[in-house]
């Protein structure tokens, strides 16, 4: 009974370790101004697979991710989110999206001058 609870102990603790060490921590820059931004970017973000955690700030719009490296990697989710209207650090969002965006979620300005 002893080597049983000690098998189980031990099996338990390795499944633990190999679960943790494929998951990934990032943050970048994700532009965007208002909630609205926010909910879609949070939203659209943690339902890509292998996508555990997303947290876009407001302030400094920057996004910490938590993902799992052998499902997706960073490359797909900066495309993703830059395909829902969001500047990423890699890759701008297409014109036509950006500009179906609601009036207060766009960020880019227009010098007057």
């Amino acid at each position: 009974m002893k080597q049983i609870v000690i098998f189980t102990l031990l099996f338990s603790s390795i499944c633990y370790s190999q679960s943790n060490s494929i998951s990934e921590k990032a943050s970048f820059k994700v532009l965007g101004v208002c909630e609205m931004c926010e909910e879609r970017i949070e939203k659209e973000t943690i339902k890509l697979k292998g996508v555990k955690y997303a947290d876009w700030d407001i302030l400094s719009n920057n996004i910490s991710i938590i993902y799992n490296s052998k499902k997706i990697d960073l490359d797909k989710i900066h495309r993703h989110i830059s395909l829902l209207g969001h500047s990423t650090e890699k890759y701008k969002a297409p014109q036509e999206t950006y500009n179906s965006l609601p009036d207060c979620c766009r960020y880019e300005t227009i010098d007057p001058h």
